[in-house]
């Protein structure tokens, strides 16, 4: 599924000129790839958590999506992708396509997390299923809560120019995708068994595999790379002052 999805993000990226539309695609791709295998029905687990994941995983989709979503029709085009189509020039459709179905065989790990929580084979919903719950508002209400900020901030004329640095960004360069790395965390939580359900733990992949990508690969470094060349020596004094991902009081924050 993910890798028709990602054809047709391919193609609208072609159409549009826009690659913000590839991120709006992909999340809706695994939203709906998600429920599916949290929906499938096998496995020994009781129907309602398999209800229950999916549930989780459509909230985390129609959010982030529709957020992206807006963003995308704001710009022109995204500068992570920009940069990489001027680099690759006039094989720039061969490489981008390559890319996205890179993309769609990365999610197999949060795909699989996704699976291993929907199906965990215990006879009923139970606390464990409660605190992979509360895990996931966590991350849903922190990430909302700080994309709202961020887009406060730049819609303000006065702040025209200047690097976003008051509530969670004055505590976290990267304050949304610290809280995207939590609710990847409720999959785990749900998943992980006591006893009888070892492929529990093999659900930890999802979680680090997407602060790998948010960390060293598609999210801060070229994102970063980006607010530099925008914003030079100011940015360079926010990030010294400012954690990169763990929210962490800016005066004693350091550059991790």
């Amino acid at each position: 599924m993910m890798c028709a999805a990602m054809s047709l993000a391919f193609m609208a990226e072609k159409r549009t000129g826009n690659s913000g539309w590839i991120d709006v695609v992909w999340t809706f791709g695994l939203g709906a790839t998600g429920c599916a295998v949290a929906l499938a029905p096998f496995g020994a687990g009781p129907s309602a958590r398999r209800v229950l994941v999916a549930a989780l995983v459509l909230a985390w989709a129609l959010r982030l999506g529709l957020h992206i979503a807006g963003r995308t029709r704001g710009i022109v085009d995204d500068p992570r992708y920009a940069r990489l189509k001027r680099d690759w020039g006039a094989a720039k459709d061969r490489q981008m396509f390559r890319l996205l179905q890179m993309q769609a065989l990365a999610s197999i790990p949060l795909g699989v997390g996704i699976l291993l929580a929907a199906h965990r084979p215990s006879p009923s919903l139970d606390l464990q299923d409660a605190a992979g719950v509360l895990i996931f508002v966590a991350g849903l209400a922190g990430g909302a809560l700080a994309d709202r900020q961020l887009r406060s901030f730049a819609r303000d004329p006065a702040h025209r120019g200047r690097v976003c640095d008051t509530g969670l960004w004055g505590w976290s360069r990267h304050p949304n995708y610290f809280f995207e790395c939590v609710l990847w965390c409720a999959y785990p939580a749900i998943a992980i068994a006591a006893a009888g359900y070892p492929l529990g733990w093999i659900a930890l992949a999802a979680p680090a595999f997407m602060t790998l990508l948010l960390t060293r690969v598609s999210g801060i470094p070229p994102l970063e790379e980006h607010m530099l060349a925008k914003y030079g020596p100011d940015y360079r004094r926010y990030q010294s002052r400012v954690s990169a991902l763990l929210p962490w009081p800016p005066a004693v924050a350091g550059k991790g």
